[in-house]
């Protein structure tokens, strides 16, 4: 059985999303210091992977859906609807959208409020998705994603970052599992995610959708611990050339 099915992009896809009228952002982004990217499906693992290989190898790690999630608050607390994508794209224009890496990892406040504790609300779970398919969402965030590299390697997880954020990048990964492995997991963390529907948003929206990037390494995590595919990832790095000074202990 195999995990959660998606096509790999291929490198004449954004031509396509071009031709058909689509947005497509600016892929010829380098970035100045190095991002290993890691993609992948809600409850994949992707983020607890993340954050522990961002801690070994001594990157700063950032979580994109987190900024997405943020985004979606700051929208329903405005009390506009997440299929109107005027309305968000105006609201976005005029809001202050701030990050910042510490420590943790990356933090985002807009308008001056940190909405951290309200992120896997059940109304940001549901909406999510949908605020993330709109296009001028995704050009704000994108660039703000790509300002953190350009002065600190970081790790960075979502759903595009090997396809757009940073298409360059060599180090590229996508960690998927079995989707009643991704169920069970969430509910170990007390969510209530609808992952068929997320999968199903996520994937077949218009612009940058869910898709495996080409010269990605797939790793299913399904059998895995989250130090098992983190040390899969350190040693395709070690491959790629990496110098690697791992920091376990720390």
């Amino acid at each position: 059985m195999q995990a959660h099915c998606l096509r790999r992009e291929g490198r004449k896809i954004p031509g396509k999303f071009a031709e058909a009228g689509v947005p497509v952002f600016a892929v010829n982004v380098p970035a100045v210091h190095r991002v290993v990217a890691i993609d992948g499906p809600a409850a994949s693992g992707k983020s607890s992977v993340a954050r522990e290989l961002a801690k070994q190898i001594g990157f700063d790690y950032v979580n994109s859906g987190a900024m997405y999630r943020a985004v979606t608050w700051h929208i329903l607390q405005h009390a506009i609807s997440p299929g109107d994508g005027d309305a968000i794209a105006r609201l976005l224009e005029t809001s202050r959208i701030d990050g910042d890496l510490d420590g943790d990892g990356s933090r985002i406040s807009i308008d001056g409020v940190d909405p951290t504790a309200h992120l896997r609300d059940d109304r940001v779970n549901d909406e999510v998705s949908l605020v993330s398919s709109v296009p001028r969402v995704r050009e704000i965030l994108v660039a703000k994603m790509r300002a953190y590299a350009s002065n600190r390697d970081i790790v960075m997880e979502g759903r595009d970052i090997g396809s757009v954020v940073f298409p360059k990048t060599p180090y590229k990964f996508y960690i998927d599992a079995l989707p009643d492995v991704r169920v069970r997991r969430r509910i170990a963390q007390g969510q209530r995610d609808k992952i068929a529907a997320r999968d199903q948003a996520d994937s077949s929206r218009r612009g940058s959708p869910l898709v495996i990037a080409e010269d990605a390494h797939v790793i299913d995590s399904s059998n895995l611990t989250i130090e098992g595919v983190v040390g899969e990832i350190i040693d395709r790095l070690k491959m790629k050339g990496m110098n690697i000074q791992l920091r376990i202990n720390e």
